[in-house]
């Protein structure tokens, strides 16, 4: 069982959402500090937190977890009753799905961002293929399922969720209709709402 509150590193404005969702769909107790992004995210104190000096990270009963992917991975598993960690039936997807968001879907979302597409000689070394290739596989998955899993929501769909989510927002994501539906899914939960309602009041007025 948990033994303290989580300490949870974050700044509205940043990747720390997925973070702040997966701590409510756990249903976790925890201690926000905002990290700026002028100077304090590469203070000494927070690089003591997480060297690369970006958030999100938390720190619970004296360990550190970083990388959004491992933080809802560790809250599913260290919040049991919350039921967001996968069945045995359900391993092979939620891991499979989980990392293939982190890496491939991650890498090549990235790369089209910076005006970056290797060749098709490059492709056999690119980890992710091509950003086409990486599309359409989420997507015949998604085709396939309501969430990452079957037709039950676990903590994989926090993390897959929140780059389809936000790659429709920011345009980086094609609007397929298997991503459209599976975004709309999840936009309709309560604690998604809740826990974007957070950020967004912490967010500076423009």
């Amino acid at each position: 069982m948990p033994s303290s509150p989580i300490t949870f590193y974050t700044n509205p404005m940043s990747r720390g959402q997925i973070a702040r969702w997966a701590l409510h769909e756990a249903g976790a107790d925890y201690d926000q500090k905002i990290i700026a992004y002028d100077g304090e995210m590469k203070s000494a104190d927070y690089l003591a937190i997480n060297p690369m000096g970006k958030v999100p990270a938390i720190v619970h009963n004296g360990k550190i977890v970083t990388e959004c992917a491992a933080i809802c991975a560790y809250l599913a598993d260290t919040f049991p009753d919350a039921g967001l960690a996968p069945t045995s039936e359900e391993r092979a997807d939620y891991f499979r799905w989980l990392f293939f968001a982190a890496g491939p879907i991650e890498q090549a979302v990235m790369d089209r961002n910076l005006g970056l597409s290797p060749t098709a000689e490059q492709e056999r070394s690119a980890g992710y293929g091509s950003y086409d290739r990486a599309m359409d596989v989420l997507d015949e998955m998604l085709q396939s399922r309501q969430y990452v899993c079957g037709d039950r929501f676990t903590m994989a769909d926090v993390y897959v969720g929140s780059q389809v989510d936000w790659g429709l927002q920011f345009k980086s994501f094609p609007e397929r209709d298997s991503f459209v539906a599976y975004a709309e899914r999840l936009r309709s939960r309560n604690i998604y709402k809740e826990s974007k309602a957070v950020d967004a009041a912490l967010m500076p007025e423009s």
